[in-house]
């Protein structure tokens, strides 16, 4: 079936599958083929980063789960959508859940020290940009209309 006869946002792909393969594909370079210097840090200094990016990352998630789980409506992205979030963290960005997933997507990074993974982040948000964000707003604007549209237009995309 398309995008366009079913209730879904049509994204390519479940997005935690995307970060984790561009994730995969970094450390993969970084061991096996381009072996850089990595990350000059201090262990101390490199494990509170890794440690603040995750809290971060999984505070942004939760929060996000839990405004949808309180509306009723699945947070899955291939699942239909029965109600419009725009309270909580939603009021702030407009993709807790990506944002989420961008901060311990770098904190992985940098506990694997592996500087690739971080010249693979433009590329990856292209591709989560292009490949769900894009669909599920169009999805979404069809779905609810201009309540939609006005918030898109007063809350932005990342932060």
């Amino acid at each position: 079936m398309t995008e366009t006869n079913r209730d879904v946002a049509g994204v390519i792909a479940p997005p935690p599958l995307i970060f984790l393969g561009f994730l995969i594909a970094g450390i993969a370079l970084e061991y096996g083929v381009v072996r850089t210097q990595g990350l000059d840090m201090p262990d101390a200094l490199r494990w509170t980063v890794v440690s603040l990016l995750i809290v971060a990352g999984a505070g942004f998630i939760a929060a996000a789960w839990r405004r949808f789980s309180k509306a009723g409506t699945p947070a899955p992205p291939w699942q239909p959508t029965t109600a419009f979030v725009a309270q909580g963290v939603y009021r702030w960005t407009r993709n807790p859940m990506y944002l989420g997933m961008t901060l311990i997507y770098l904190a992985l990074g940098v506990a694997a020290n592996a500087p690739v993974v971080f010249w693979l982040l433009v590329p990856l948000i292209m591709t989560i940009h292009h490949g769900v964000i894009v669909r599920e707003e169009r999805y979404m604007a069809g779905k609810f209309g201009d309540p939609y549209l006005d918030y898109t237009h007063r809350v932005p995309r990342w932060l």
